[in-house]
């Protein structure tokens, strides 16, 4: 059900965007079923796109109607990272104010929902695997379920960077749709055997970085595939926190966990770097309308998409 509530403004250093596309991040779906120390009620949503509505004071470089995407991590002075739609209100709105520093115009020609699709995902893969990870050309990455944002996203970032992609999902349509997104391989971690398909498409080596926002049911099989002085980059635990620590995986290979979250002003700079280039191009699951986020959350929340559920904002 939607709600009317007051038209925010754009104060000092702010732009006031109307919105035209929102999309889910899994973030929604935590926040809803009560993530701790989240103040509520909240207007839920980290991605938006629209267009520039008003200019609060001492705003420069943009022009009412501009189309615009929003960076949706806010830099506090402390370093500290403040997500929209999670420390206040978000996306899945008509008009939204935000700092004109997180505004910026929709690259590459990309629709309205396509740039929704891409800033959480695409800074929080960049930040894994490039500022983190330090990726290098020709190395292995394991992700895994391709279907997640994240890791839709990290094979984009991925190939454009000239890495070689190895994707898990327990949907062979997922997979084959992975293939035709430029996965090198693809392995169904419900019916097949990943280590053995690492194992082979490494020449035994194993993966040189491991994305795992999967935590406890991906945990012991990312150390094992890992290779000697590989990386296991972390941003989540969608299928628990606490998983088997097997230490001795951990000094025996000489293996590098990098704990990771979001990212940096200049982590969206690189993602959106790659996508106004052209070398990465964000994937649009499903579109649903606004009135119908019952349905676009349920369908997130099931685990049914390929890349993101956005939201059309009338």
């Amino acid at each position: 059900m939607l709600e009317d509530v007051p038209d925010p403004t754009a104060g000092p250093g702010e732009v006031l965007i109307r919105l035209r596309a929102s999309a889910l991040n899994h973030l929604d779906v935590w926040i809803r079923k009560g993530l701790p120390s989240v103040p509520k009620p909240r207007i839920l949503g980290a991605d938006g796109a629209g267009i520039v509505e008003a200019l609060g004071e001492g705003v420069e470089g943009f022009e009412l109607g501009d189309r615009v995407v929003i960076n949706p991590g806010v830099e506090a002075a402390n370093g500290s990272i403040h997500v929209i739609g999670e420390h206040g209100d978000g996306t899945n709105a008509e008009l939204i104010a935000v700092p004109a520093t997180n505004v910026h115009p929709i690259p590459g020609g990309l629709s309205f929902e396509e740039a929704a699709a891409f800033p959480l995902v695409f800074e929080t893969a960049y930040r894994m695997l490039v500022t983190r990870a330090r990726l290098e050309p020709g190395e292995w990455v394991l992700l895994w379920g391709i279907g997640s944002g994240v890791s839709t996203a990290g094979l984009a970032i991925a190939k454009a960077l000239g890495a070689r992609t190895i994707v898990t999902s327990s949907s062979d349509a997922k997979l084959a749709r992975a293939t035709a997104l430029g996965a090198d391989v693809t392995v169904n971690h419900a019916t097949g055997d990943v280590k053995a398909a690492v194992k082979e498409a490494t020449d035994g080596r194993g993966a040189d970085i491991v994305v795992d926002h999967v935590g406890e049911a991906t945990w012991r099989t990312s150390l094992d595939v890992a290779a000697r002085e590989g990386r296991i980059a972390v941003c989540g635990a969608t299928s628990g926190p606490n998983p088997p620590a097997a230490l001795h995986r951990v000094w025996w290979k000489q293996l590098t966990i990098l704990g990771s979250t979001m990212g940096t002003r200049a982590d969206f700079a690189g993602a959106y770097a790659l996508i106004a280039d052209g070398r990465a191009r964000p994937v649009v699951d499903e579109v649903f309308p606004l009135d119908e986020i019952r349905a676009a959350h349920a369908r997130l929340e099931a685990g049914e998409q390929l890349g993101k559920v956005v939201l059309a904002i009338p």
